[in-house]
């Protein structure tokens, strides 16, 4: 086993969600999202927040004149700009007077250390590229401001010409840079490439830090790379948004640096907030987060093999890399087809259910396998497999009898209408309700609903927060096997049910079922 690297005495992480995060396709994050995002960072414990480019475009401009409200009191905010423009001067570049006028001790301006870039974009000599990183970082130091460089293509550069990249870092530490980031702008390195060349910058005497795009799958490791050959400041963004396929992402980056070097990154007792804030992140941009996503995925301790069930009823350190506690999220026991008895019997645990008896749980296991086989899927849907366990235990279930129930849609003049009728018992009392909604699901959803609600009020204010459909044998076109999901909310709980049948209505009455039942049996 590699040795592992010993922390430097001052190590930085830092976030660029707001802003490299915010050039990802489908972001469009708002000045008070970014202020939401900047608070969570803060309460997570990371040492930089990069607010955006102010003077570039209005929103980040407003951004840092609303700062004052974030009240940060872990991390820093930084202001983003660039070096003065070729021919120009720090002292009246417009971009740099408004990257001064952000009011952060801290900021960030990136510089090109590809001489191609220098070229044929700036159009200019590359020893005007030089002036400018000097010139630039020289004011703003002299502007009582603490600067960051960001080498540009830093990688790419120092393959086509490593003596002009290797020239820009110096000219920034020299110039009073506390940090020159080299950036892997194209995302193409590999990890085996990283310390070659980080050990080469490192003989400039700057202090480095290591900035990665994912264009080749790598951002993280290659970050990791950067940080065994010596970097002290990590850049990278949550749940690795970005540009093309994104930045190294620091909800994986964190957990490795604490959890596999040993090394203290974040306040102590952080940690364990690290997946609360990955998805609460996601949820303020607008993108779900990806279960299989490491550390704070749903799925990330997620168990299904009746093998894997088998070895973690013993020891659950034998299939996980980690205490999922450690980073706050939980291990779950999903149960499937493929589940074994284990299975079974550490779900059923975890939903307060005895069913150490081997016969019963053999049992259950068995049903779980033929149910499976005939289209339900218990490993998305709790509240449904917690109602068959209750049923086979014979265990007390809602005291709602369905009778008959029935749903059609009609066309009046020019206008569809859809009804559904439903007959029941609740309580000992016979209610008959038609409902009327928009489409058969939302009719049965009323008139199930309001047939209930005599006898349970609360039904009245469950909610249904998701519905999806899934057709499971695609060869049989219209006349196919469907399968529903309903998600159910009610006082800050969620729960999910799924139903199954031969036509997406007869699917759809059976979770609407189980979710109302579940809700009276387990919250009322």
């Amino acid at each position: 086993m590699s040795r592992v690297p010993q922390r430097p005495a001052e190590f930085h992480l830092f976030d660029t969600s707001l802003r490299d995060g915010g050039q990802q396709e489908g972001i469009n994050l708002s000045v008070k999202d970014k202020l939401r995002i900047a608070r969570y960072l803060d309460e997570l414990g990371v040492t930089f927040i990069e607010g955006g480019w102010p003077g570039a475009n209005p929103a980040d401009t407003e951004f840092f004149a609303r700062a004052r409200e974030l009240e940060l009191t872990t991390s820093r905010l930084v202001a983003f700009g660039a070096t003065r423009r070729p021919g120009g001067t720090a002292a009246t570049d417009p971009l740099l007077a408004a990257l001064l006028e952000a009011g952060t001790e801290y900021v960030c301006v990136v510089a090109k250390s590809h001489d191609e870039h220098v070229t044929r974009a700036l159009r200019t000599s590359l020893v005007e590229n030089l002036a400018m990183v000097t010139d630039t970082v020289e004011y703003l130091v002299g502007q009582g401001r603490r600067v960051f460089v960001d080498c540009e293509h830093f990688f790419d550069g120092y393959r086509a010409n490593p003596d002009h990249a290797l020239a820009v870092v110096s000219a920034a530490a020299e110039a009073g840079a506390e940090v020159v980031v080299l950036c892997d702008t194209n995302g193409g390195m590999l990890p085996s490439w990283m310390g070659e060349v980080v050990r080469a910058a490192a003989g400039t005497g700057a202090r480095l830090g290591i900035h990665c795009h994912n264009d080749s799958g790598c951002a993280v490791a290659n970050t990791l790379a950067a940080v065994e050959a010596g970097v002290m400041h990590v850049q990278g963004t949550f749940n690795g948004y970005g540009e093309r396929t994104g930045n190294a992402d620091l909800a994986t980056i964190i957990p490795n640096l604490e959890l596999k070097y040993d090394w203290r990154v974040l306040p102590e007792g952080r940690l364990s907030e690290l997946t609360r804030v990955a998805h609460a992140i996601a949820l303020v941009a607008h993108q779900p987060l990806l279960g299989r996503m490491p550390y704070v995925g749903h799925s990330a301790f997620a168990h299904k093999g009746g093998l894997h069930a088998s070895a973690v009823k013993v020891d659950a350190n034998l299939y996980q890399h980690i205490d999922p506690a450690r980073v706050g999220n939980d291990m779950r026991m999903l149960i499937s087809d493929m589940a074994g008895r284990a299975n079974i019997q550490i779900k059923g645990q975890q939903l307060g259910f005895d069913l150490a008896d081997r016969d019963v749980a053999a049992r259950i296991t068995d049903l779980v396998k033929a149910k499976e086989a005939e289209g339900y899927s218990y490993e998305a849907s709790d509240a449904s497999f917690e109602l068959l366990l209750r049923d086979e235990l014979g265990l007390p279930m809602a005291p709602v009898e369905v009778h008959s129930w029935r749903v059609f849609t009609e066309e009046r003049d020019g206008v569809s209408i859809t009804e559904a009728t439903v007959k029941l018992t609740a309580k000992g009392e016979r209610h008959m309700v038609v409902g009327e909604g928009n489409g058969p699901v939302n009719a049965m959803d009323q008139a199930l609903r309001q047939a209930v609600a005599p006898a349970y009020p609360e039904v009245a204010e469950f909610e249904l927060t998701d519905y999806r459909v899934r057709i499971l044998d695609e060869g049989h076109g219209t006349d196919a096997i469907v399968r529903t999901l309903i998600d159910t909310s009610w006082g800050g709980l969620t729960w999910t049910t799924v139903g199954v049948g031969t036509n997406v209505i007869e699917a759809s009455w059976e979770a609407l079922f189980d979710a109302i039942c579940y809700g009276i049996i387990t919250h009322l």
